[in-house]
């Protein structure tokens, strides 16, 4: 039987481990762009997501799932979803008002709430609500559209365009968050451990073949500088095949609003990270962002 707790340290690790991934990614973006970047994650992360996969059968002696439509359907939703949210994101970053957008692609914890009710029936509890709400209006006042008046900015600039794609993208990924977990309901009876591994395996290479397709079509040369580049992305994709491991173990096990607010602690993470090295100091408004994630991450991980 699992542990109930199981799922927070599993949780904390993909936050850990996507930390030291999108910090591999920042220093790949630069020599392949966002899209080749991109790429790096699912493509160099794919053998390390078979060996995973292998290990668990062949060490841990567990079975590969058995195949069936209704999980097709839902890790094809949660690997489509994830690849969009990027590229709306990507559509933001174009905006001129582009921190709004990204402010509001940050409600991904609120829709993934809702989305998990209503496509697989996760509850929402109380406390769970509660630590959605800290969570959210921390991360808003992390990363503000306007630092002066951040909630402000969000109520009133709702109908604008950058927006809207800020929306859709936190819309995308929680969908892709949802549709992983119910690739795993999927597999009734299976053990977490397998029915995650399989998952990720099926994920990257759906995500491999269409961004890689995709990109040889309409930027052939990006794939060739991804190619290139192989040594210095082997990192970047086992921390990527790291982090994904462990965000679908955990969601196999957990609710995916849980596992996403828990997740949160990935921001102070970078928070942390950034202050360490440059030294900056912290300013009121970041205290209190800090404060309110803090006790959502609490709320949620005590409910247990």
């Amino acid at each position: 039987m699992t542990p109930d707790w199981l799922w927070i340290p599993i949780t904390l690790w993909a936050a850990f481990a996507q930390t030291l991934r999108n910090a591999a990614q920042r220093h790949l973006t630069a020599a392949l762009g966002t899209l080749g970047a991109t790429l790096v994650r699912f493509l160099y992360g794919l053998p390390f997501a078979v060996l995973w996969l292998l290990a668990l059968v062949f060490v841990v002696d567990l079975k590969l799932p058995s195949f069936n439509v209704g999980f097709l359907f839902w890790v094809s939703l949660g690997a489509a979803s994830q690849v969009a949210a990027a590229a709306l994101l990507l559509r933001v970053m174009t905006e001129r008002n582009f921190l709004l957008g990204v402010a509001y692609s940050k409600t991904e914890i609120i829709q993934v709430a809702v989305f998990g009710l209503a496509f697989i029936g996760d509850p929402i509890t109380f406390a769970a609500a509660l630590a959605i709400a800290f969570g959210t209006l921390g991360v808003l006042l992390l990363s503000p559209a306007d630092k002066e008046r951040p909630l402000r900015a969000m109520i009133t600039g709702w109908t604008q365009r950058s927006a809207l794609l800020g929306l859709g993208s936190g819309a995308c990924l929680a969908l892709s968050a949802v549709g992983y977990r119910g690739a795993a309901l999927a597999l009734p009876g299976e053990p977490f451990l397998a029915a995650a591994g399989y998952t990720l395996v099926w994920a990257q290479v759906l995500q491999s073949v269409g961004l890689g397709g995709w990109l040889l079509w309409r930027q052939r040369d990006v794939v060739l500088r991804v190619l290139k580049a192989w040594r210095e992305s082997l990192f970047a994709g086992f921390m990527g095949a790291a982090a994904s491991a462990a965000w679908f173990t955990a969601m196999a096990i957990e609710p995916v609003a849980h596992v996403r607010i828990l997740g949160l602690v990935e921001l102070l993470f970078s928070y942390a990270i950034s202050h360490r090295f440059f030294r900056e100091r912290a300013t009121t408004r970041e205290i209190a962002a800090i404060a309110l994630l803090m006790a959502g991450v609490v709320i949620v991980s005590l409910r247990t």
